[in-house]
Parts: C-alpha cells; sequence; structure tokens
C-alpha cells in the first residue's frame, strides 16, 4: 500500500526528518501537501467562475447589443461550450496524470487556465473587431474548458493520496474548498466592481480588469504547483510498473462500474451547484429584478459559511461513512427544491436564505466528491477514472443548467426549475442508496 496514506491499524509513514504521528493523523508533508494543492486549485477556479460572474457584460461586449436575450442566451451558450470539450480535457489531461504525475498534470491544467483568462481580458469587443471577438471568446473558453477538465482529476487524486485513511474525506474536502475560494474570489471581485463602478467603466475596462487579476493569480498558482512534491501512492505505482500506457483504455476495460457509479454521484452535485453556487444570482436578477449587486452580495456572505464548513462535514463523513452524507444533501433537494425556488424573491433577505439552504444542503456533495471518487479506483488509473466520468456528467447536467434555467425563465416556465433540479437528485439519490460504502476501504 502506498504511504501517501495509511491502514487503520498503523499510521503514515512520515516524510524523511519529519516526526511519527498516531495513526489516522496527518503528517507535516501531509498537511503541506494538502495547502499546496488547495492554494494553487483556488486561483485555477477564480478564472473559471469569473465568466458566469460577468455572463451579462460579456454577452453586451463580444455580440451585438440589440440581441438582447438572445446576445445573453448565445454567451450562456459559450458557457456550456466550454463544459462540452471538459471530457476532452479530462481523457487527455487525466491520462497525462496517471502516466507522468499529479504535480505536471496540475502544472499543465493552471498555466492553460491562466493563458486563457488574459486572452479573454485583452480581446476587444464586438464593436471593434466584429465576429472575431465572440470567435476568440470561444476558443478562450474551450481552452479553459480542456485545463477544467484535467483539473478535477488530478488535484482530487493529489489531496486523497496525499492524506492518512481516517482523513481522505477531510483532505477531499478541501478540493472542494479550493473550488468555493476560487468562487468566492471572483464574486468578490464582481461585488466591488459593480458597486463601485459606473456601468460604462465596468464595461469599458472594469471586467477586463478582473480577468487580468485572475491570470496573474493562476500564474501564482503555477508557482505553487511547481513547487511541490508528487504524491508518494503515484510515486511507488511509477516504481514498481504499475503505471498504463493507455490509462484510459484501461480505465474502461477494468473499471466500468466505477465509471458509471461517477457519473451518478456526479449528477445531482453539479447541476445544483452550478444553479445555486455559480448561476443564481443571474437567474435571481432575470427572473425576480433584484439588483445584481445585491445578489451578489448574498452569495458571497453564502459562500464563505459554505467554505468554512466544508472541512467539519469532510470529518463527518469519515466518522459516519460516505452515504448518510451523500443521501442528505441529495434527499433535501428532493423535497426542498419547490419551495426554495418559489421563495425566491426582489428581496435581499429571500434570497439569501434561498442562497444559504441550498448551500447547506449540498455541503453533503462537495465534501464527500473527491474521496468518493477516488476510492473507486485503483492509482493507475485513479486521475482518468474521476476525470472523465466527472466531466461527462458535469457537461451534460451542469454546463447546460444556466442555459436551461434561463430558457425556461425567458419562455415563461421559470416556474418549473425546481422539477429539473429535483429530477436530479432523485437520480443521484438512488445511487447514493445503493452505492457502496467506501469509508473504511483501504486505498493504494
Amino acid at each position: 500500500m502506498s504511504t501517501g496514506t495509511s491502514s487503520p491499524s498503523s499510521p503514515s509513514s512520515p516524510s524523511p526528518g519529519s516526526s511519527a504521528v498516531p495513526a489516522g493523523h496527518l503528517t507535516r508533508a501531509q498537511r503541506k501537501a494538502i495547502l499546496a494543492g488547495t492554494i494553487g486549485n483556488t486561483v485555477e477556479w477564480v478564472d473559471w467562475a469569473l465568466y458566469s460572474i460577468f455572463v451579462k457584460v460579456i454577452s453586451e461586449v463580444f455580440f451585438p447589443k440589440s440581441e438582447g436575450a438572445v446576445a445573453l442566451l448565445s454567451t450562456l451558450a459559450v458557457f456550456a461550450v466550454g463544459f462540452v470539450v471538459r471530457p476532452v480535457g479530462a481523457a487527455v489531461l487525466g491520462a497525462y496524470a496517471d502516466r507522468f504525475g499529479r504535480k505536471k498534470g496540475l502544472t499543465l491544467t493552471v498555466g492553460l487556465m491562466a493563458g486563457a483568462s488574459f486572452v479573454i481580458a485583452l480581446t476587444p469587443g464586438y464593436e471593434t473587431i466584429g465576429i472575431a471577438a465572440p470567435a476568440v471568446l470561444l476558443v478562450a473558453r474551450l481552452l479553459q474548458g480542456f485545463s477544467a477538465g484535467g483539473e478535477f482529476g488530478s488535484s482530487s487524486a493529489f489531496l486523497v493520496e496525499s492524506a492518512a485513511a481516517g482523513r481522505r474525506a477531510f483532505a477531499g474536502s478541501w478540493q472542494q474548498v479550493s473550488v468555493g475560494a476560487g468562487t468566492l474570489i471572483a464574486s468578490l471581485m464582481g461585488t466591488v466592481l459593480t458597486s463601485t463602478l459606473s456601468d460604462d467603466a465596468l464595461h469599458a475596462w472594469g471586467w477586463r480588469a478582473a480577468f487580468v487579476v485572475g491570470g496573474l493569480l493562476g500564474l501564482v498558482g503555477l508557482w505553487l504547483r511547481v513547487s511541490v512534491e508528487d504524491t508518494e501512492s503515484f510515486a511507488e505505482c511509477a516504481k514498481s510498473g504499475r503505471t498504463r500506457g493507455n490509462p484510459l483504455t484501461a480505465m474502461f476495460r477494468e473499471h466500468p462500474g466505477a465509471a458509471l457509479r461517477v457519473v451518478g454521484i456526479t449528477v445531482a452535485g453539479t447541476l445544483t451547484y452550478y444553479v445555486w453556487i455559480t448561476y443564481l444570482p443571474t437567474y435571481a436578477n432575470l427572473a425576480t429584478g433584484i439588483s445584481m449587486g445585491k445578489a451578489l452580495l448574498s452569495q458571497t456572505i453564502c459562500l464563505a459559511i459554505f467554505i468554512a464548513l466544508l472541512p467539519f462535514v469532510g470529518r463527518l463523513s469519515d466518522r459516519v461513512g460516505r452515504k448518510p452524507t451523500m443521501a442528505a444533501f441529495a434527499g433535501g433537494f428532493v423535497v426542498l427544491s419547490w419551495p426554495l425556488l418559489h421563495l425566491l424573491s426582489d428581496s435581499f433577505l429571500s434570497l439569501f436564505l434561498v442562497q444559504l439552504t441550498g448551500m447547506l444542503l449540498i455541503l453533503g456533495y462537495s465534501a464527500n466528491c473527491a474521496v468518493i471518487m477516488a476510492e473507486q479506483f485503483p492509482p493507475e488509473v485513479r486521475a482518468t477514472g474521476i476525470a472523465l466520468p466527472y466531466a461527462l456528467a458535469v457537461a451534460l447536467f451542469g454546463g447546460t443548467a444556466p442555459y436551461v434555467t434561463t430558457w425556461l425563465n425567458d419562455a415563461g416556465h421559470g416556474g418549473m426549475v425546481w422539477l429539473y433540479v429535483s429530477g436530479a437528485a432523485l437520480i443521484s439519490l438512488v445511487v447514493y442508496l445503493t452505492m457502496p460504502e467506501t469509508k473504511s476501504k483501504e486505498l493504494d
């Protein structure tokens, strides 16, 4: 078994120069790896989240202003296309991380994401270069989607492999802490810019400044990932000759059931995440008329609470198991989707309560998703096994969520959004209740 994890009866092997620690506790080297992985992942997700934060402004800059709702839907279609290419990035970059190491995979993904952010920030609008503007936007978003496709598998494998057996969900929860922190930073930038700048200034340069900052943060993430060591789990896998020349083929041939389970695990998690955490401010603005400044402020406060609670729910999962904590999330959305979405109004308090309740439920998924997926696969196909099935589910259910909810609202069927959310939650609830419990499983 890899020294990157430990069995319940024996302590993790400490890194050279570190002191022995009790079983189930993180060594100093493990804590350092988790910290470096979390910070690097955070700055990458700042870049990814900025697009959805400024989607309405981007639609007015990169598409003809006369098109109105069509321009917004076109911008959301570009958002969705970014998700369509994620499975390609997952297959290519996940296999790369399984063949050459988690560190090399993570370094590549953050470099691609930062570069695409700079391209978006510096591309002239439709009024300046015409149809070339949305074309460049599309290419940049495709590059970001390719990067994001490989990021989740590599970072999840890296974090979970860096933990002791009794702390795997806790360590894996930091993958989603970093995603939430990246979204929070992007939300804070959106809140500050929309609250302090005039509409003309926001359209002229404000949103571009946010993407420049995101790109610069990406370079910080690149530096952090270059400086960290790879996991002992991967190192032992490579040393023993168990790495595969084609991890993608090996994953499908040897672990098809696990791959399908990852899809089922992801369905409700990704749809509720992108409806509640990423897109709800824009949806509330369109559906109720609440100002974007107030909507983003509500999102920012709720995100801060969500992020703070994630590691605690990860520790809860390490104690009581993956199944009960994930089933509570999905069951909650099956029951509460209708009343929550029907409570939305142009009141700040109403939006805040709806957002907070949904985010508290999503904790059950987000604290578990990295660890439960990592526990399905051996190290030689782990990054690919996590990345590709997850990316396929995200592309189908997550990337399309903002488009579908906007289309339903624009077509006069906004009252049906709850059914869309509740149905996805029911699918995953069945998966959670029937999957094997992996809390005590030994991880290679």
